[in-house]
């Protein structure tokens, strides 16, 4: 879908840089549902296709992305899809889902248009999800449609679901099977809202459709999709779980990029509270929709107050850590790229071409970072990666070259220097080359000197060079802009008891880079000394 959200891209945020709303770019994606679990929230959405078929809802398998600081969002890829569902045989109809964590096992309640509402289990909140009753949990009639599911402090899970209705079941024990009768929620002003307009006797209050069902404080909240239409998202809350309910207001009207639809999801995620919802500023069709965050605080009393969906998103968590290896599906914002399966596992990032890039929001390069390595493949010529801070034009800190592999699944590792990267920023890996698709991207990571930067020598042979020293796996390196190649240099390697080892170097270069090979050194803390004319100075290194 590169070329469909290009255009709306430039011409809805090019006079908001920060934006990071929606969350998604590279496809459309409705109906959020978060689940936290462990150190991240984990972010089921369904997925509208790119072209939309008998002008209605085309929609036929669900996402899964997850975050550990609410702005940068690793994609999972489709981790359920109607071809899951061997009692059904239709190709479209899968809207909006939920996945719940019990004893270890991740619970997906979907809804199958006409169908009713199926569920799938897995091990993992990735999935492999399986079928595990090869049958629909419930169905009674078209009405079966956007499930939620909560289990409760004494056990007792729940499942509530329905348009234009509101009905819930008590889930047994095993989350796929459930003990009672289907019951329904009676709707009155009092519990749903007065609704404005003319008389419906399906739709006699606010509720429309889309419940969110949860507990927080002792207090259960039903979050839902209001009508008429443009949808707008409301609010009740009950001491029960079954009611009964007392409606307590509208929480987001429908603003200008909305669709005629809306669906919310909330979640408390390390002392802060957030509520996703959808729009169409990516797409202007109410057909191809895109989920956005926002960030909230709860009131003393529990109450929701009145949010307006903004451009920026909420603020992140801490940041991001360069130095771990970091999935290059993990994005802040992203133009122009896509994502597909790995041959290796997990996603990857492909369809790249000149002009893309990835922004990854709030990377902490602490006190510099020494070199920049990526896994990449290509069945083209390549081209090239630029590491640039602060926007897409900012300052480029390193270039990281890549050539053709042989195949687009055919796997390297290719690195570069990196120079000037301190500190945190907005981190763009902004891809450059010829024509057509240039090269796939599975992750990267940058380095730090293992051991850190020299301050300029201002004195003696080595005067204005800044030396970098590190270790590496039986090997050590010294970096410089130059070393000063009229005078003898000599390197040596001592114990940590200050006992020589060796001298690794010994005379005179004009090479910028010192590499040594230690094959039969033992792993251990060494000092490297080294001497020029006048000038000595010693750094500690870690050699594995």
């Amino acid at each position: 879908m590169k070329l469909l959200i290009a255009l709306p891209f430039v011409l809805l945020f090019s006079t908001a840089l920060l934006a990071d709303n929606p969350v998604i770019q590279n496809l459309y994606s409705a109906d959020p549902a978060p689940m936290v679990y462990g150190d991240k929230v984990y972010l089921y959405t369904s997925h509208d296709d790119d072209v939309t078929e008998n002008n209605f809802f085309t929609m036929r398998d669900w996402l899964c992305y997850s975050s550990s600081d609410m702005v940068n969002w690793t994609d999972h890829g489709i981790v359920a899809s109607l071809k899951m569902f061997n009692w059904i045989n239709v190709n479209n109809g899968g809207w909006a889902p939920q996945c719940i964590e019990r004893d270890g096992k991740f619970y997906l309640y979907v809804p199958i248009q006409g169908k009713g509402i199926g569920v799938l289990v897995a091990d993992s909140p990735t999935g492999p999800f399986k079928d595990p009753i090869n049958k629909a949990l419930v169905f009674k009639s078209w009405d079966d449609i956007d499930p939620t599911a909560f289990v409760d402090s004494d056990g007792q899970a729940y499942l509530y679901w329905g348009n234009p209705g509101l009905w819930y079941v008590k889930l047994n024990e095993n989350m796929t099977s459930y003990s009672g009768n289907i019951e329904t929620i009676q709707f009155t002003d009092q519990s749903f809202g007065k609704r404005s307009g003319a008389a419906d006797a399906k739709r006699p209050c606010t509720y429309e459709e889309g419940p969110w069902f949860y507990k927080r404080n002792n207090l259960y909240y039903m979050i839902f999709a209001g009508g008429p239409l443009p949808e707008h998202i409301g609010y009740s809350t009950s001491s029960g779980p079954t009611g009964p309910w007392t409606y307590k207001g509208i929480i987001m009207t429908s603003q200008q990029g909305f669709a005629f639809t809306n669906h919310a999801g909330v979640c408390d995620f390390k002392d802060n509270s957030y509520i996703f919802y959808h729009n169409q500023k990516l797409s202007n069709s109410g057909y191809k929709r895109s989920v956005c965050v926002e960030q909230f605080t709860y009131g003393n009393d529990g109450s929701i107050p009145s949010i307006t969906a903004t451009q920026n998103g909420p603020n992140q968590i801490g940041s991001l850590n360069p130095y771990d290896t970091i999935q290059a599906e993990t994005i802040c914002w992203g133009q122009g790229v896509e994502t597909e399966v790995c041959s290796d596992g997990g996603m990857n990032v492909g369809n790249i071409e000149n002009g893309d890039y990835i922004k990854v929001k709030g990377v902490d390069f602490g006190a510099g970072a020494d070199s920049f390595e990526a896994k990449v493949a290509s069945n083209t010529s390549g081209g090239k990666i630029e590491l640039r801070l602060g926007s897409a034009t900012g300052t480029l800190v390193g270039t990281c070259g890549v050539e053709g592999t042989g195949g687009w699944q055919n796997w390297t590792t290719k690195t570069c220097d990196v120079y000037g990267a301190t500190g945190k920023h907005d981190l763009y890996l902004k891809f450059t080359g010829g024509s057509g698709s240039l090269f796939n991207f599975d992750w990267w990571r940058f380095k730090e000197p293992y051991v850190g930067v020299e301050k300029s020598v201002k004195s003696g042979a080595l005067k204005g060079n800044e030396i970098k020293v590190y270790a590496d796996k039986k090997s050590v390196t010294l970096k410089s802009g130059s070393f000063a190649s009229n005078n003898n240099m000599k390197v040596e390697l001592y114990d940590f008891s200050g006992k020589m080892v060796c001298t690794l170097f010994q005379g005179k270069t004009k090479q910028h880079d010192l590499s040594f090979n230690l094959p039969a050194i033992r792993s251990g803390t060494y000092l490297v000394k080294i001497l020029a004319g006048s000038e000595a100075f010693t750094k500690t290194i870690n050699i594995q």
